[in-house]
């Protein structure tokens, strides 16, 4: 027994019939199907799946990144210390106290406030360039080494970046990522956040989480986790005459 739906995509053979009557029903059907209320097309769920809109090619060599491994690998060998004296300007017990104090506050909160509890603590920590910190162009900090210090946006990307790890977020869920911004012209890093369908940005240049697609001036270059990198390139606009 044949269902009406189906005697419309697959109709009996008739006299006459032309061919292209089947795949005139399906573009009806797919044109309806996209208008329907709340259904995204599939061009904006692309662009929403993809940090920026870039495309993105994804390697597991993270060698080369000695500076986030540096980071990394500083972190591990002194997350455990809880020594030190509490007036030391540089990290000390006090600080990590103090961080865990506050992990463990938002601990049982829901994901998006996690994000967003996250997010403005630590942009309230001052920020400072690598030349006045450390006397180098570029230096990528360990918790520890921006709580004592303070730091310059990848820092703040990076201790985001732990502390939601600490919180239970999976390392597939997040990338430090370093941008082009074409406002300034100048290079910055932020942290991306996989959290559903979204990708929520926190940046210490921005005071709230952002949805990526709601940011045009960031041009992103690479992101990282622990296991994996991207290069990302985005599309040239073809210049107008």
């Amino acid at each position: 027994m044949r269902l009406p739906f189906f005697n419309i995509l697959y109709p009996p053979k008739q006299k006459g019939l032309k061919s292209g009557y089947r795949l005139w029903i399906w573009l009806v059907l797919l044109g309806l199907l996209t208008a329907m209320p709340g259904t995204e097309s599939w061009a904006k769920r692309q662009k929403r799946a993809k940090l920026f809109g870039a495309r993105e090619t994804r390697s597991n060599n993270i060698k080369p990144f000695k500076k986030w491994r540096g980071a990394l690998d500083r972190y591990t060998k002194k997350k455990a210390l809880q020594s030190g004296s509490c007036k030391e300007n540089l990290f000390n017990k006090c600080h990590y106290q103090k961080w865990n104090a506050f992990l463990d506050k938002i601990r049982n909160k829901k994901p998006e406030e996690q994000i967003r509890d996250v997010n403005t603590y630590f942009n309230a920590v001052g920020y400072i360039t690598d030349q006045r910190n450390w006397g180098v162009k570029d230096y990528w900090e360990a918790p520890d080494e921006f709580l004592g210090k303070k730091g310059d946006c990848e820092d703040f990307s990076i201790i985001k970046y732990l502390s939601l790890r600490r919180l239970g977020f999976k390392e597939k869920q997040l990338r430090v990522v370093t941008v082009q911004d074409t406002n300034l012209q100048v290079g910055h890093a932020i942290l991306a956040v996989y959290l559903n369908d979204r990708i929520l940005i926190l940046d210490n240049q921005i005071k709230q989480v952002a949805d990526h697609t709601s940011i045009h001036h960031y041009r992103p270059i690479f992101s990282i986790n622990e296991k994996s990198w991207w290069r990302h390139r985005v599309a040239k606009t073809p210049s107008r005459r």
